[in-house]
């Protein structure tokens, strides 16, 4: 690593082509920004085109970048293939991959069936992981190349009636390690986010319809609220930078910090009770 000339040095990514899958809202979108305004090319996927399209043209807008939309649906390897290969053809070179691409599958051991449980692992784990190779291969070739996975707090201690999502995101984490250690000797970084209960637009329609109480949930963190995609995407852009350059395979939650058993400094009792994930 370079010395740094000044403290904004670091997350300068002009000249990098940044690839962000499920940017069409929520965590990814909020990253897809945050990367164009500190000067990346963009390139989103998500499978809804027309979505995409009206991101990527408010990406645009907003941001003055380049933003290349692809539909893609990213639990299918050929169009991972094909995803790839268009974002080749438009500016020749990957810098950055954010695996953000991922859904709640809802399901307890008892109701499990083979084709829940095949839903959870494509969507949670299986996209991450054709992403990785697809994209891996042009990072292995340049000798550099930074990867973000987004995981979920639920990979790490667990969620109740949502089993494959948790096993899904539990792979994700392992996917990272053994892709930072298989790949670090060639340049490449990787590192994972796992978030904790964020306010996303799916979870802001529910909190709206009564799902969730918020009170509730949020006294269960020692922060006593949610997080931003804003937030989450920081953490992102940080793993992906320069400062980040002796950081690989590691998992980083960002989750209003850790819901520990105990007594309060005010003599009250504190309990473990592990708060929705996004």
């Amino acid at each position: 690593m370079q010395q740094l000339d000044s403290p904004r040095k670091g997350f300068d990514f002009r000249g990098q082509v940044v690839l962000v899958t499920g940017a069409s809202a929520g965590i990814g979108a909020a990253t897809a920004q945050l990367f164009a305004r500190h000067g990346a090319d963009l390139a989103i996927a998500a499978r809804r085109p027309d979505k995409l399209a009206l991101k990527a043209e408010s990406l645009r807008a907003a941001t003055g970048r380049r933003c290349l939309g692809v539909p893609a649906d990213v639990t299918m390897p050929d169009q991972v293939q094909a995803l790839v290969a268009r974002v080749l053809e438009e500016y020749g070179r990957i810098d950055v991959l954010v695996n953000n691409a991922g859904n709640s599958v809802r399901s307890s051991l008892r109701k499990m069936t083979p084709e829940i449980w095949q839903k959870g692992r494509a969507l949670n784990l299986d996209s991450a992981a054709y992403c990785t190779m697809a994209v891996g291969k042009h990072f292995l070739e340049q000798k550099s190349g930074v990867i973000v996975n987004v995981s979920s707090v639920a990979g790490i201690t667990g969620t109740m009636g949502e089993v494959p999502y948790s096993a899904g995101k539990a792979g994700i984490q392992m996917l990272t390690r053994v892709a930072a250690a298989e790949w670090g000797p060639h340049g490449i970084r990787v590192n994972c986010v796992a978030p904790g209960m964020t306010v996303t637009e799916k979870v802001q329609k529910s909190l709206d319809a009564g799902f969730y109480d918020l009170k509730t949930v949020s006294a269960r963190l020692p922060l006593r609220r949610p997080g931003t995609c804003e937030e989450v995407a920081y953490a992102i852009l940080f793993l992906a930078s320069d400062y980040a350059s002796y950081i690989s395979g590691q998992t980083l939650a960002v989750d209003g910090g850790p819901p520990i058993s105990g007594f309060t400094d005010d003599g009250g009792i504190a309990n473990e009770m592990p708060a929705k994930t996004r």
